[in-house]
């Protein structure tokens, strides 16, 4: 059974914001608010027939309208008056007073059932949509890691690669510093035995 709906308002950036939902926590969620507005002061159910009505006419969705002005609450709204004119205007001109609150209603019972139908409604689209971002999200997860995982083999690999290549190279550079030990050792003796024989010949002239 569909819940019933009530209204709730709230001012978030240049506009006055109104939805109806069944609940101030839906409510919260539609409107993307990150703490308790109704515990801060900052939202609060309204009865006011021009709103309520506007409100059951497109249930769950944000109407807006710009903030400290008494204007219907739309689908799309402009920007606050005094904003677009600039602040050279802004001063000239007195904050318009927030309306009060107008006489109460209660819907008919219909007309409650059918926004509640209908919120029902988008409130299941909301939450397919959800689990669809959230599949492709995760499947994009998975390519990622899958690049990742691809790219961190190709690296080990060539880390190995180039493990086994300085290893050979470290052992040809051992053999090369031994023969030429073993030569610098032939060539000191070669050496010393010549310098003797010119030495003996020298001696000898």
């Amino acid at each position: 059974m569909a819940r019933k709906l009530k209204t709730y308002q709230t001012s978030i950036g240049f506009y006055d914001l109104a939805v109806a939902a069944p609940s101030m926590k839906a409510a919260l969620q539609i409107w993307g608010a990150d703490s308790n507005l109704f515990h801060q002061g900052f939202a609060r159910e309204v009865e006011d027939a021009e709103v309520v009505a506007a409100t059951l006419e497109h249930p769950g969705t944000v109407l807006r309208r710009p903030v400290g002005t008494d204007g219907s609450f739309r689908v799309t709204s402009d920007l606050p008056k005094d904003l677009v004119e600039g602040p050279a205007r802004t001063r000239q001109r007195k904050e318009p007073a927030r309306r009060s609150e107008g006489k109460t209603v209660k819907p008919d019972g219909a007309a409650a059932r059918k926004a509640a139908a209908a919120f029902d409604q988008q409130q299941r689209k909301r939450e397919h949509a959800q689990r669809r971002a959230d599949i492709a999200e995760a499947k994009q997860r998975e390519r990622r890691s899958a690049r990742i995982a691809k790219a961190q083999q190709a690296l080990d690999a060539a880390e190995q690669e180039h493990d086994a290549q300085d290893a050979a190279l470290q052992a040809e550079r051992e053999k090369l510093d031994k023969r030429a030990d073993a030569e610098q050792q032939r060539w000191e003796r070669q050496r010393d035995k010549l310098r003797a024989a010119l030495d003996h010949a020298k001696e000898h002239r």
